[in-house]
């Protein structure tokens, strides 16, 4: 709207330009019939409007000899050089300049001969249209600086952007190495000394199993511990995630390491990824505080949702009142509900008046 607001102002400051020359002309006594300026004038205002910015050079093509033969496309001239010099090339503005100049000066001096009105006619003509051009070639060169300014901020912006990225690589690759020598080893020695009981003949059944478990936990923890290391050293995008499809395995291995885990599981099919993602790491956290938290209660895991209601988790476990805690950071709940409230669910836990303590989300089912 407001291009065709400029155009049209530009063709009625042509147009009235035009009407002083014309008024000129007639006071003179010279000049074409009214009609035959009027259609040129009109054919100028039209051009302006239509072609000054996509096709100026034509444009000025045309309106130099009009403007030659007819007082009123006079006005149009300007302008069109004007777009000439602001949208085309230097050497094109110049061209069309020394081409109108020359064929003015040819003109005037057939029609008034060499006469101090002639000189100071072409003069003036000649001065405006250069200083327009002029002009407009100024503005050219300041838009194409000002893109150029852009083009190298955007280039310093893209190298902060990868050398961020380097860096934060640098310091996953950091992250990788000291997990593996920290942990890897003790995990290592957990095992070994959890088999050593497992196979004492001495040690009763019980402890024997336990040991068992143990192992085998130690064993798992190691292999999570080199696909964490994997995927802390790999791109982010190339990291395998979880989907809703996974949580039965998480709660199968709750079940191993010795959780009573109850899993309800409704309406699972077409899940989008995302949600899936989202709907895991919610029952991964939340199996997580129950052993920590809870050692040894029931747990009770219910998924249910379709593309209408969206999806809802919830984790349900008795409280007990004692009981072994193992340590905790404390700020894996505040890690979900920023988690959930980035995609627009929400988050709910506490204990309830019968006795447990639930976690219940809603996540949104991406249209």
């Amino acid at each position: 709207m407001r291009r065709w607001l400029l155009e049209l102002s530009l063709a009625a400051v042509a147009t009235l330009l035009g009407l002083f020359f014309l008024m000129t002309s007639i006071s003179e006594g010279d000049g074409a019939p009214l009609p035959v300026e009027a259609v040129s004038a009109v054919v100028a205002a039209v051009g302006l409007v239509l072609f000054r910015r996509t096709r100026p050079v034509a444009l000025t093509l045309v309106l130099i000899p009009l403007g030659i033969l007819f007082a009123m496309p006079m006005g149009a001239t300007p302008v069109a050089l004007f777009a000439v010099g602001l949208h085309r090339r230097g050497r094109v503005a110049v061209a069309l300049t020394g081409l109108h100049a020359v064929l003015v000066a040819v003109t005037y001096y057939v029609a008034l001969g060499s006469t101090r009105l002639y000189y100071e006619s072409v003069v003036f003509v000649v001065l405006v249209h250069v200083s327009l051009v002029a002009i407009a070639m100024l503005l050219r060169s300041h838009r194409q600086l000002v893109a150029s300014w852009a083009e190298r901020a955007r280039q310093a912006e893209e190298g902060q952007r990868l050398r961020v990225e380097q860096a934060r690589l640098a310091e996953r690759e950091r992250i990788a190495r000291e997990m593996h020598d920290v942990l890897a080893h003790r995990i290592s020695l957990l095992a070994v000394h959890a088999g050593a009981l497992e196979v004492r003949r001495d040690a009763p059944a019980g402890e024997q199993q336990a040991a068992g478990v143990i192992r085998e936990c130690a064993y798992e923890a190691l292999e999570d511990l080199r696909t964490v290391i994997g995927m802390l050293r790999a791109p982010v995008e190339d990291q395998p995630q979880p989907t809703l499809g996974d949580v039965p395995a998480l709660v199968e291995q709750s079940r191993v390491a010795g959780a009573e885990v109850g899993l309800e599981l409704e309406g699972g099919d077409g899940v989008p990824d995302a949600v899936g993602r989202h709907a895991y790491r919610i029952v991964q956290e939340a199996l997580t505080n129950a052993r920590k938290h809870a050692p040894g209660a029931p747990v009770r895991v219910t998924i249910s949702g379709c593309a209408e209601k969206g999806l809802d988790v919830a984790v349900a476990n008795t409280l007990t009142p004692g009981g072994q805690r193992l340590p905790g950071a404390g700020a894996g709940l505040a890690g979900l509900r920023e988690r959930v409230q980035l995609v627009g669910g929400r988050l709910e836990h506490g204990p309830t008046p019968a006795g447990e303590f639930r976690l219940r989300a809603w996540l949104p089912w991406p249209t």
